[in-house]
């Protein structure tokens, strides 16, 4: 396998890949950024730091893999003689060794500790010791390996309200995981004592991935598009982003009962007063947890006191 690497700027780096792939037969691309670690380096997608305009980097370094060293070497002549003039300029042309990417891949994904007992554990690993609460969750195209701080603040959130034992129903009658991606959240609720729990999603993928994973732990969850929600709901958990977060403010807020919670995440810190003030017609919210530059928003609808 070889290994082609040129420097570009950001305006030509999709053409680039486009060309590489769909004409030169690329196995691979992959796009970093050339100013990391240095005090140029440039957070983008929603990392803390970023705005909504950094959606990629002003220097970018593309690694393109082919099968054979001819095919790497027309491919850089053709990135010069497209891209020369614009800034593209090639660094490097390398053999690589062979890789087993399912091994590599399944090497970053270790257990992950949620809450006291509480873990996330990929189908290749063994549950720690003492681990009374598992999720067995691999990585996937929806979001939500556990990885991510927004995930675990929003598990560790459910698993310190829940009580070691909780019956079902005991903690949370009815529970909805707006924007379940992976459903990891809507495993949790269950695993942590709710009696029955909606996950919705726009994302077919999604939802696909709910009821398998769903399966795979052995609990049930009621899966489906944003229009099976039906409240109210005892926990309304909502992990998406602070945009779409703010437009489904009346949405959310009306989906939880008297008395029950919201938790949001997704959230930077930056854009907390943002989404109190969204959410202030119909209720009251704060940061219940912070973790790298990403916050909890919890609160709880008015009416008699919840479960929780």
């Amino acid at each position: 396998m070889v290994e082609l690497t040129f420097s570009a700027p950001a305006s030509i780096v999709e053409a680039a890949s486009d060309l590489l792939l769909d004409v030169h037969d690329a196995l691979s691309v992959s796009v970093e950024d050339a100013d990391a670690g240095t005090d140029h380096e440039r957070p983008l997608f929603g990392e803390p730091g970023s705005t909504a305009d950094d959606t990629s980097w002003e220097h970018a370094v593309v690694k393109v893999l082919f099968a054979s060293d001819d095919h790497a070497t027309a491919a850089a002549a053709a990135v010069m003689a497209a891209f020369a003039e614009d800034g593209a300029a090639v660094q490097s042309i390398r053999d690589v060794d062979e890789v087993d990417w399912v091994r590599r891949t399944q090497s970053q994904f270790a257990p992950v500790h949620v809450a006291e007992n509480f873990w996330i554990v990929p189908s290749w690993h063994e549950p720690p010791a003492g681990a009374t609460r598992v999720i067995r969750l691999d990585p996937g195209l929806a979001f939500g390996t556990g990885t991510h701080p927004t995930t675990r603040m929003c598990l560790r959130w459910i698993a310190e309200r829940a009580g070691p034992g909780d019956a079902p129903g005991a903690r949370w009658q009815r529970v909805i995981d707006y924007g379940c991606g992976s459903g990891i959240l809507a495993i949790g609720a269950m695993l942590c004592g709710a009696g029955a729990v909606d996950a919705v999603d726009i994302d077919p993928p999604a939802l696909e991935a709910t009821r398998a994973n769903a399966e795979a732990n052995g609990v049930r969850v009621h899966v489906g598009a944003p229009e099976i929600a039906n409240g109210p709901y005892d926990l309304v958990i909502a992990n998406i982003l602070a945009t779409p977060l703010t437009l489904l403010a009346p949405l959310l807020s009306d989906l939880a009962a008297p008395g029950g919670d919201l938790i949001l995440a997704g959230i930077l810190e930056r854009q907390t007063d943002a989404l109190k003030a969204a959410y202030a017609p119909w209720l009251d919210i704060d940061v219940a947890d912070r973790e790298d530059g990403w916050v909890l928003l919890t609160g709880r609808r008015a009416g008699p006191p919840g479960r929780a």
